[in-house]
């Protein structure tokens, strides 16, 4: 089969969810764009998208719809030759609404899993629960007779525990995704020895024609995204647990978060990505990492006790962040969980006694937002951490520390097997994770 056989019936599983719903608008638009070449013109292109949630599925189409206008709009210039119209009173509105239409008419939306039965290529975007991936495999198997391939967007499953106990012989590999899929340039690909090379030409091909930056994995439980930055963030709640000794756990959340954010010159504090992960995900996936790594401790108490609380963070279905180790208002940060109290304490009762504690931040420590839009962002990086080296303060101290401590969890992630060179452990961090500096780097070495 050639590339546009392959994409002529797909199905995606959990196409109504967070990652499922990117994963299908890109694959509708790829099908969409081959379906109006000329030559395929008598060619039928199908996405069946899967869910369990009929008001889930009708929620994918309006995202479709309206992440298509979008994507059209931006795009108009290339679109119009699809459409091969040369007529002066064709305006470029007409050609926008007739390429939403074609997309969304790609897509045939089921709760059936029989409705897989024809699919040639089938999107796993469920849940990290490896029972149910293979519950649904074997499903398909049961009633597909196309010896599909299955690409998995698990972000923590071995693929090889999936082929086996779905009994795949080697019909899976794992193409990851990061969240929003839609926006987010990043795959890491995970393949085992089992895979064809007509099945993994056809992964590198679909990624950059949907253009996507790949990174290879070896297949190790949490791969390269998740086994750098659950280890990372367990290391900052290490810091927080021992920051608790001199203040109340809370305020401690708080400070490391800011380190991490504001001295370490990232996105996100860690405490606030493990909010849009999920403390909940987070669990899970520290779970399946320990069951296959056993000799290393891939546990916290304190996230147990944080989902045990019903405090889970993760997103809402418009996309915004809900409470998690901190209370977001209108996507700011405005308090933090106080355990013991079992409520939110706001950070002007505590902040600035915090701060001061924390020492001044550097003058020569730019924004993450300033760096990843200079043209020196080598030069300003490298001052900024310099200065926070030369500093006694306690920030200064424990960003030093973790950041030498992100070299070590990197180093590792390379020297044992699971990434193959060290650039891609940076370009996982700097694309999937918007960092402005690759974890393996001279700043902390």
């Amino acid at each position: 089969m050639n590339y546009q056989d392959i994409l002529s019936n797909v199905a995606v599983l959990g196409a109504a969810g967070k990652m499922g719903s990117g994963i299908s608008w890109l694959l509708s638009v790829e099908m969409t764009n081959l379906m109006l070449k000329p030559e395929n013109s008598e060619k039928q292109f199908v996405l069946n998208a899967i869910d369990v949630s009929e008001q889930g599925l009708q929620g994918l189409l309006e995202y479709v719809r309206t992440q298509t206008q979008k994507y059209a709009e931006r795009r108009i210039e290339q679109i119009k030759p699809l459409y091969n119209t040369a007529q002066a009173d064709v305006q470029d509105s007409d050609i926008i609404q007739a390429y939403v239409n074609d997309v969304l008419s790609v897509i045939n939306t089921n709760t059936d899993m029989s409705a897989a039965k024809d699919s040639k290529l089938i999107f796993e975007a469920v849940s990290e629960n490896q029972s149910l991936k293979v519950k649904l495999f074997k499903q398909i198997e049961d009633v597909n007779k196309n010896n599909p391939w299955y690409f998995t967007n698990t972000s923590s499953v071995p693929i090889h525990s999936l082929n086996e106990a779905a009994g795949l012989n080697g019909r899976i590999l794992g193409f990851h995704f990061y969240n929003p899929p839609a926006v987010q340039k990043l795959v890491e690909l995970i393949t085992i020895p089992e895979n064809s090379e007509q099945m993994i030409d056809f992964a590198k091909l679909f990624a950059k024609n949907i253009r996507k930056v790949v990174v290879p994995s070896n297949d190790v439980a949490g791969f390269v995204g998740n086994g750098f930055f659950m280890r990372d963030a367990l290391f900052g709640i290490s810091k927080a647990k021992e920051l608790s000794q001199t203040m109340p756990l809370h305020e401690a959340i708080y400070c490391v978060d800011k380190i991490t954010r504001e001295y370490l010159v990232r996105p996100m504090g860690i405490f606030q990505l493990m909010d849009y992960v999920g403390i909940d995900v987070m669990q899970f996936i520290l779970r399946v990492m320990q069951q296959y790594i056993p000799n290393e401790n891939l546990h916290d108490e304190l996230i147990d006790e944080y989902v045990l609380a019903g405090v889970k963070g993760g997103q809402n279905s418009d996309g915004s962040q809900k409470d998690g180790f901190f209370q977001y208002q209108k996507g700011r940060l405005v308090a933090v969980w106080c355990n013991k109290s079992a409520k939110y304490v706001n950070f002007e009762d505590f902040s600035e006694k915090a701060d001061k504690l924390l020492g001044e931040k550097p003058t020569e420590v730019k924004p993450w937002k300033e760096v990843i839009k200079a043209e020196n962002a080598d030069q300003l990086l490298s001052e900024g951490f310099n200065a926070i080296k030369k500093s006694s303060d306690l920030a200064c101290k424990i960003a030093v520390e973790y950041g030498r401590n992100a070299v070590k969890i990197a180093t590792q992630l390379v020297n044992s097997g699971v990434a193959h060179k060290p650039e891609d452990v940076n370009t996982v961090m700097r694309t999937g994770f918007f960092h402005a500096y690759g974890p393996i780097n001279e700043y902390f070495g």
